[in-house]
């Protein structure tokens, strides 16, 4: 049985997506209902930058379908400033800051290294020790909050599972021992598509890919496209992926969960090169 297939785009408030994504006089409060409607998931990329309202958590989940999940990119004080060392508290501050209000909308965390953070064995051991991988363990670690300006957000009502993805770019990290140590945490490597990270290895229970635009052009072709849906059906069914690896391919790669973002480079047409090869698989958005 092949894992599910979701298809998305880091965002959703773009201006260039108003003239060639959402309908012409559609208010900017409705483009998150719109867009959640047509796509499988979106990556939340204000999470990143600050604490969000608990507020601001419910309302996006209650503006979406049901089938619908979000992944949210972990803090940069986290991944950026303290670049994952001494991070138990503020793991605990960014799990209690409201994070937990998407209920069942709760996708993937997605924790995104700065290009030149290089492979440190021992610190990435010790965070990937205080990552939580149950609501049970989460709340645990976010009861542990400090300094908040708002009381901590603990309540896990339709959540059942917590993954995590980490995206990193520097050159460093393409040794064994750094995919054993995430295949022994089950987090997933971030796969990127470009040519500073151009490496697909697998090591966690889903897959999480950040199609960033094909390397050396400003925007997806169709054949460009066509090739990634074969990566994303591959992933889902099980099956190896011809593309570049660390540690070589698995003998036998289970099915898994694909969560895949169009970003960055062809950004103006993520939500198109998402829809196109969401045709080419066969997936409708959960709103339709």
């Amino acid at each position: 049985m092949a894992g599910t297939i979701r298809l998305g785009t880091a965002g959703w408030v773009y201006e260039p997506w108003r003239d060639n994504f959402y309908p012409k006089g559609l208010k900017q409060k409705d483009e998150l209902a719109w867009s959640s409607a047509r796509l499988g998931n979106i990556e939340i990329n204000a999470t990143f930058y600050s604490h969000q309202k608990v507020a601001s958590f419910q309302n996006w989940a209650a503006a979406t379908p049901e089938n619908f999940v979000f992944s949210v990119k972990g803090h940069q004080f986290v991944t950026h400033i303290k670049r994952l060392k001494d991070v138990e508290i503020p793991l605990a501050n960014f799990f209690a800051s409201g994070v937990l209000a998407l209920g069942s909308k709760l996708g993937p965390f997605c924790w995104q290294l700065p290009g030149n953070a290089k492979y440190d064995a021992q610190r990435m051991e010790a965070f990937l020790n205080l990552l939580p991988h149950t609501p049970e363990a989460l709340v645990a670690l976010a009861s542990k909050s400090e300094g908040l300006k708002t009381e901590p957000y603990l309540d896990t009502t339709g959540i059942t599972r917590i993954r995590h993805a980490i995206e990193v770019r520097h050159e460093s990290f393409a040794v064994p021992g750094f995919i054993e140590q995430l295949r022994a945490h089950n987090v997933a490597l971030v796969f990127a598509d470009t040519t500073e990270w151009e490496y697909i290895d697998q090591t966690a229970d889903f897959a999480y890919a950040r199609l960033q635009g094909a390397p050396g052009a400003e925007a997806y072709t169709p054949e460009e496209r066509a090739i990634r849906g074969d990566w994303l059906r591959a992933l889902a069914e099980g099956r190896p992926v011809g593309w570049i690896y660390i540690a070589g391919p698995e003998d036998s790669p289970p099915p898994r969960d694909v969560h895949a973002f169009f970003v960055s480079t062809d950004k103006d047409n993520a939500p198109h090169n998402a829809r196109a090869v969401m045709a080419q698989l066969g997936l409708a958005g959960p709103g339709e």
